[in-house]
């Protein structure tokens, strides 16, 4: 079974024909008949499908998607051009402007960082429409976590960005004999002042990434 034509497909494989996995795709699927869900439904793996293993330099966690219309994607923190950038990202892009300099853009859009190789992957990848928090029962942190443990294993040295409890819980799954992992406050503002501004995480990050001849991300977020 193919999900994504890249090379998840190799290495998930075995996953895809878990029990439980099966069952989870049965259960989102009586969920999007009888609900209103987002992500929309063809963008449920958008975070893998528009990054592939093979290139990924970061792994920035999320913990479960927007749940109001019109936002969610399918990769943390992003939303679609021409929604209003939630609070959270735009303590982001606070803190993108303190590290580099960069002025906060016009959208929420983060592709172009997904297609220069950061995996943006929330831990639960649906959500019922007004119900924070109402698919993380369903089984999707198994499968998250496979895709995490996955990118651990890559020879090649990756930054796992974590930001807040939920994803630092995260933690054990990576290989810190490899890996870089950075953690923080959340960039929410219930606990952003609480040591989410002045993580210099983008700038760590990139220091990171050019010592091991990764190639640094351009952070910056154009205008559209």
């Amino acid at each position: 079974m193919k999900f994504f034509n890249n090379g998840w497909d190799e290495v998930l494989e075995d996953e895809f024909e878990k029990d439980y996995f099966k069952e989870l795709l049965v259960k989102v699927d009586e969920e999007y008949n009888k609900y209103k869900v987002y992500p929309p439904k063809g963008k449920i793996f958008a975070a893998l499908t528009n990054c592939d293993i093979n290139n990924v330099k970061v792994v920035l966690l999320g913990q479960d998607p927007y749940h109001e219309e019109g936002q969610a994607h399918g990769m943390c923190f992003s939303v679609m051009p021409g929604i209003e950038p939630p609070p959270s990202l735009k303590n982001i892009y606070k803190e993108l402007e303190s590290e580099y300099g960069y002025p906060a853009p016009n959208h929420g859009y983060l592709m172009s960082w997904s297609k220069q190789g950061v995996l943006m992957l929330n831990t639960t990848l649906t959500v019922r429409a007004h119900q924070a928090n109402s698919h993380s029962s369903f089984g999707w942190q198994k499968f998250t976590d496979r895709v995490i443990q996955e990118v651990s294993k890559q020879d090649k040295p990756v930054v796992f960005i974590l930001w807040g409890r939920n994803a630092i819980n995260k933690r054990p799954l990576i290989d810190e004999s490899k890996h870089l992992v950075l953690t923080s406050a959340h960039p929410s503002p219930l606990s952003a002042y609480a040591g989410f501004f002045g993580n210099d995480h983008f700038k760590k990050t990139n220091e990171f990434l050019n010592k091991n001849n990764r190639g640094e991300i351009n952070w910056k977020i154009e205008n559209i």
